[in-house]
């Protein structure tokens, strides 16, 4: 593959597939915009010709975007995907699926602009496709995406629906319950530790016991948090790191 790029862009909304194609068609690095209005059109367009990435949507009826992009997974060559949908909360789940990007809608030309940069270093080979083992997590921050690595979170805290990811150099806010990234975390270290509090065992450097109430002090010595430990955890808590100290 090559820069300028061939794109494929999925939407089952004419308006928008019509105007992702106008601003990819603007893009100096964009040689050609191809587009699909659903998975099934995608998969027997791909099954004739090779693109260089898909801008896929989220919400399609049929297969969803996530969905088709499960199924492309499994080509020899899967190509780079980025998502444009309007609905964040399944970030954690599409960069699960190794997505380069996450855009949101209303889509801004500086923040395509991003997306196309980070598929060119995948075609060129000077990007990672995706996480190869640390999930690479999409945050909002003034209107733009950051990215933060997994590893670097140290505890997550229930707000709501939404979660607050603690790193040493400061929180972030999502929109994703607890609940879920305690399952989907869950393989990657991260333990409950109370009915609000996800843990990384990783971050974990000291297990306080005081008269029968057990706390845990995480990150840096220059940015620790004590965090209580809740009774029905305590056990499950101390096993795990146990376990982690012996493997």
């Amino acid at each position: 593959m090559k820069v300028p790029l061939t794109v494929l862009v999925v939407d089952d909304e004419r308006p928008t597939l019509d105007e992702l194609s106008y601003l990819l068609g603007r893009d100096p690095r964009v040689a050609e915009v191809l587009t699909c209005d659903s998975a099934t059109e995608t998969l027997r367009m791909l099954r004739e010709i090779e693109v260089d990435a898909v801008f896929l949507d989220v919400q399609m009826p049929g297969l969803t975007g996530l969905e088709l992009a499960q199924v492309l997974a499994r080509f020899r060559e899967p190509p780079p995907i980025v998502f444009v949908t309007a609905h964040d909360q399944h970030a954690v789940k599409a960069f699960e699926l190794q997505a380069v990007d996450y855009v949101l809608k209303p889509v801004r030309d500086d923040r395509l602009a991003e997306a196309v940069r980070r598929v060119v270093g995948v075609v060129e080979g000077v990007a990672d496709r995706g996480p190869a083992g640390d999930l690479q997590v999409p945050v909002e921050l003034g209107g733009v995406t950051r990215f933060v690595a997994r590893s670097a979170i140290s505890y997550v805290e229930a707000q709501g629906d939404y979660a607050r990811l603690h790193t040493d150099d400061g929180s972030h806010l999502v929109r994703t319950p607890l609940s879920q990234l305690e399952d989907e975390w869950g393989p990657a270290g991260f333990v409950r530790i109370h009915r609000s509090l996800l843990v990384s065992l990783a971050h974990v450097a000291e297990v306080r016991m005081d008269a029968g109430r057990c706390t845990v002090v995480v990150g840096r010595s220059g940015a620790s948090v004590e965090l209580g430990v809740s009774r029905r955890h305590t056990r499950q808590l101390r096993d795990l790191l146990l376990k982690r100290a012996g493997s």
